[in-house]
């Protein structure tokens, strides 16, 4: 009796675990790879982690302008909203009046908004391809 019991809850028990298991698997291999991408807001900052390309270039991201520069602390204003993506780099945002701060670097797709005041500071030597909303 003990061994179709214990032959009874093997049937049961591995198939209620492998099978869940496995459809997690495919789940996870069938999802578009843009869903792990990673969006947020803050300050009002939009950033977007590592983008797909497929964006960029929609953007047109590689015909924008480019500006590059090393270690330095600048204050900021945003005249008209400005659309950023850093090639390479880190830099500190400090967001002025808010005595906040963030960090953006290379692989990020950045929008600061119209009328924004900021402290620029470059941490590692920054490169972006950049766009002016008129």
């Amino acid at each position: 009796m003990t061994t179709s019991k214990g032959s009874w809850s093997l049937k049961v028990v591995v198939p209620s675990i492998i099978v869940p298991l496995l459809l997690s698997l495919l789940f996870l291999k069938l999802m578009p790879k843009e869903t792990a991408m990673k969006s947020y807001e803050i300050f009002g900052v939009k950033i977007e982690k590592n983008p797909p390309q497929s964006k960029l270039t929609e953007l047109g991201v590689t015909t924008w302008k480019t500006w590059e520069g090393g270690p330095m602390k600048i204050p900021w204003s945003f005249e008209t909203e400005e659309t950023m993506y850093l090639l390479k780099g880190k830099v500190k945002v400090i967001v002025e009046g808010s005595g906040g701060s963030f960090e953006i670097g290379g692989g990020d797709l950045v929008v600061f908004p119209k009328g924004m005041n900021i402290t620029w500071e470059v941490i590692e030597a920054v490169r972006k391809h950049y766009s002016l909303k008129n």
